[in-house]
């Protein structure tokens, strides 16, 4: 399986957080895994990563969180001036089926949308999608 430099995970969810960094590290497939707790986080660590080699790769999304929500974190990011952005997989996690939270995902410039929590066939099915060469 490829191992991707750099993956950042954003979610305000403690255990989310834990369960998917031990998946990542059972996995073994980044070298680094950024985490940020809410959307503004998130854009702090991309302007903070990417100038350089360690621009994320892949970015798992939840929708619901404080200060800056997945969806304010998407209208952000596609204000940035960043050469990488167009090879960054966007995949949202979420547990909300709130009809226009849904409708809000089909219109979004995402890769994907997965149901949480983050299982191991689910993320060897976006690496393999993504980034098997």
């Amino acid at each position: 399986m490829t191992k991707m430099t750099c993956a950042l995970l954003v979610d305000d969810d403690e255990t989310a957080i834990y369960l998917n960094k031990r998946l990542f590290q059972k996995l073994a497939v980044a070298e680094k895994l950024l985490v940020a707790h809410n959307g503004l986080e998130a854009l702090q660590l991309l302007q903070a990563h990417c100038p350089g080699g360690d621009c994320p790769r892949l970015i798992l999304l939840d929708i619901n969180m404080p200060i800056m929500d997945g969806f304010e974190f998407l209208e952000a990011y596609e204000q940035l001036e960043l050469a990488q952005r167009q090879s960054v997989i966007i995949i949202m996690l979420t547990t909300s089926l709130n009809p226009q939270d849904v409708e809000k995902i089909e219109q979004a410039n995402i890769t994907g949308l997965l149901n949480k929590p983050l299982t191991e066939a689910a993320l060897k099915s976006i690496l393999a999608q993504h980034f098997e060469a």
